[in-house]
């Protein structure tokens, strides 16, 4: 029996017998023989199979019993590759001894067959979704398991394809259903793949291992099957068993997962396997508190350590401490008595001088009277009058003095509080477009309040923490001290702050200035347009540095009032000639406004 196709189904060179019924053979011309009924049957099979799934094989010449239903299917030309045969491809790769090209075979045919062979999985699995009919449903289902078969096969006799299979994106997605009867084959499939290789999962790619992971457990919590979770509780504890890692991975990664097997799962059928996992579970997790255990007993070992440590250690300070106590005590006692001396000298120095200014009173009053009658009388009301005059004047001048200091004092304030309002308002909007930068830039959100039952169960933790770790009692030396301390450092903290401050206003201040000077300079108008407004713009409100301009501008004008023979040489020089090097360099400090007409 002879099938005659345009491509040859066979991509490696096959120049040896074949253990099953069929032998292959790659010619000039693409000839494909089929010697047995039993392979007849099936190639018709596959057939059958491809045509349901929409694939391009049409018949061009076939020659068997069942040439009415494969004219049937097409009648276009007639395209097959092997894998469209997987049972009988599948016996044929498995224990063949390849003597040409052995690299090729393995490293890409074998690879290529795996790929193709879930592809038709998944081609299968989406038309037995599809189908309404039972037969068409049954049909389907029987093809998917025949190449689940195949596949499963391959691997058994290749163990290096294992590893291909759960890398495939195919096998995740196959994996990934909602329907019972292609769900559980796969599980079936990944079953067959740990017990021919158990340490595959260690080897793949974590990103692959954790989605195999997250869709057992999510079949576990979402399904209801006793079969789907007979399957998937036999896959976690196969896993469980062959690797610790992956055991301490389901433990950690899926908490929970105990108390939903024991929940949901229990008097389902499969209990034996149920318990074996539920106890690998809860001892992982038993081991785990047990380390944390040890890790707490072992940090508070070390903490009593440090804590004692630091006892003996301002225990051997205290004599010092005693002795410094001591001296300040004795210092602060010796400045109250010198404040109190110089207290009472102040004292007897202001009576002192009470008593020299009313004897100095007295004498003046004297002197007036004794003044007062060597006078005329004829002049005293004259002398009345001056007196009395001076005396306005004196009032006068007092009252305007003092209207005018306060008056001072009420501008200085309002200036005082006027620059108050300016740094307040610089200050709030600096402020305000920060927050609207981050705003901007950031989308974190405040996290929602805790409810009152939350609080209530925080709050028994806490209160819980503190009866089992009670706090050490300080005694009130050590309290003194630690208060010190932190008055120390809330001083340190303040004046680096101040310091702080002061230099940030430093640095905007000069960059503010710098950023004026070159919009100056970058908005300098021509020669041509200066005006004196202009002009203005550019002096300095500096004296020293307008004094300074303004002798390198009488220089440059003296230096071009000169004499053509001045500027010969230094022979002719004077003694207030002005030095080329420091008329240049005057020169080239100075700032000429204006741009290049071009």
């Amino acid at each position: 029996m002879k099938i005659k196709a345009e491509v040859p189904w066979i991509c490696f060179k096959l120049r040896c017998a074949m253990r099953s019924a069929i032998l292959l053979g790659v010619s000039s011309l693409p000839m494909i023989t089929v010697p047995s009924e039993a392979a007849i049957l099936e190639l018709v099979t596959a057939v059958k199979c491809c045509s349901m799934l929409d694939c391009p094989i049409p018949v061009k010449h076939f020659f068997s019993d069942d040439m009415t239903f494969i004219q049937n299917c097409s009648n276009r030309p007639l395209t097959i590759q092997v894998d469209f045969f997987p049972p009988h491809f599948s016996h044929c790769c498995v224990g063949l001894e390849v003597k040409e090209d052995p690299e090729e075979f393995y490293k890409k045919f074998l690879p290529s067959a795996i790929d193709n062979l879930l592809f038709l999985g998944r081609r299968l699995q989406a038309r037995f979704i599809r189908a309404v009919k039972d037969e068409e449903k049954q049909d389907f289902l029987r093809y998917f398991q025949t190449v689940t078969d195949a596949i499963c096969w391959l691997f058994g006799g290749h163990i290096q394809l294992t590893e291909c299979v759960l890398q495939n994106d195919h096998f995740l997605k196959l994996l990934i259903s909602d329907s019972v009867e292609t769900a559980v084959t796969m599980m079936s499939v990944l079953h067959s793949i740990l017990g021919v290789n158990s340490s595959v999962l260690l080897r793949v790619d974590e990103e692959i291992l954790h989605s195999v992971l997250d869709e057992l457990v999510y079949k576990l919590s979402s399904s209801t099957n006793p079969v789907i979770g007979n399957s998937a509780t036999k896959l976690l504890l196969l896993m469980a068993k062959f690797c610790k890692q992956l055991l301490k991975l389901l433990a950690t990664r899926y908490k929970g997962l105990n108390v939903l097997l024991s929940k949901q799962w229990t008097g389902k059928g499969f209990d034996r396997d149920l318990s074996q996992l539920l106890d690998l579970l809860y001892l992982e997790q038993s081991n785990g508190k047990e380390e944390v255990q040890r890790q707490h007993q072992a940090a508070c070992v070390i903490q009593a350590t440090w804590k004692g440590f630091q006892t003996r250690k301002r225990l051997k300070k205290l004599p010092q401490a005693v002795t410094a106590l001591q001296r300040s005590f004795r210092a602060k006692r010796e400045q109250e008595l010198q404040l109190l001396e110089k207290q009472k000298e102040d004292e007897a120095l202001k009576l002192q001088m009470q008593l020299q200014r009313g004897r100095a009173m007295r004498l003046f009053h004297e002197r007036q009277l004794a003044l007062l009658e060597i006078i005329h009388p004829s002049q005293i009301n004259k002398h009345m009058q001056e007196m009395e005059v001076k005396s306005a004047l004196t009032i006068q001048r007092f009252w305007r003095g003092y209207r005018a200091r306060k008056n001072f004092h009420q501008q200085k304030q309002s200036l005082k509080e006027y620059k108050a309002a300016v740094i307040i308002q610089r200050a709030a909007c600096k402020f305000l477009e920060k927050r609207r930068r981050k705003k901007t830039l950031s989308s974190w959100k405040d996290p929602k309040g805790l409810t009152d039952e939350q609080r209530v169960a925080l709050q028994q933790k806490v209160d819980d923490y503190i009866k089992l770790h009670p706090a050490s009692q300080m005694s009130e030396e050590m309290s003194k001290e630690l208060h010190m301390q932190a008055q120390e450092k809330l001083a340190q903290f303040l004046l680096r702050s101040r310091l702080d401050q002061r230099a940030a206003q430093r640095r905007e201040t000069l960059l503010a200035q710098v950023n004026t000077d070159v919009e100056l300079l970058m908005n300098a108008p021509q020669l041509a347009e200066t005006t004196e407004k202009d002009l203005a713009v550019f002096m300095s409100r500096s004296v020293p540095v307008a004094t300074k301009a303004k002798e390198s501008h009488n220089a440059m004008l003296k230096y071009a009032r000169w004499p053509w023979w001045k500027k010969l040489g230094d022979e002719f020089e004077e003694d207030d000639v002005i030095p080329d090097d420091i008329l240049n360099a005057e020169l080239g400090s100075l700032f000429i406004g204006g741009r290049k007409s071009l």
